[in-house]
């Protein structure tokens, strides 16, 4: 018995090594899966406008937000205290796919030249404008 089985790990092996040689992954019957998992996003960099600090938290969900990314948290910049937070976009889960893989982050945040918004992109590359006196955000279509 302990013959046959080499010879069939043997030719299994083989028949990996020719698939990947020809450039096509080999099928499921030739190879376990891989689990895969986002990575969770950099951390976005707080920008301070006067006494006011921004923040973009990726973990929206944890805090009740019910998304993770989009969030953008105003603080007091002296005392830390939530001033206010406001949704930058929408992001609708579909429940027959992985939350994770459906995220959407912020990866970067600044000021814009007259400091009256926050010039935000996400991790798409769509790119939005917060206005900071209306806490309304739209997308940013200027160059």
């Amino acid at each position: 018995m302990r013959g046959r089985s080499g010879v069939a790990l043997a030719a299994l092996a083989a028949a990996m090594l020719a698939a990947v040689a020809c450039g096509r992954a080999p099928s499921s019957a030739e190879a376990a899966p891989v689990a895969k998992k986002r990575a969770a996003p950099e951390a976005v960099e707080p920008v301070v406008i006067g006494t006011v600090r921004f923040e973009a938290p990726p973990w929206g969900k944890a805090q009740g937000q019910g998304q993770n990314g989009g969030i953008v948290v105003a603080r007091d910049a002296a005392t830390g205290a939530e001033l206010w937070t406001s949704k930058v976009y929408a992001i609708a889960y579909k429940a027959d796919m992985e939350g994770d893989k459906q995220d959407i982050f912020i990866i970067e945040m600044k000021a814009s030249p007259d400091g009256k918004a926050l010039l935000l992109t996400d991790d798409r590359g769509r790119r939005w404008r917060l206005d900071l006196a209306s806490h309304a955000a739209a997308p940013d279509a200027t160059p």
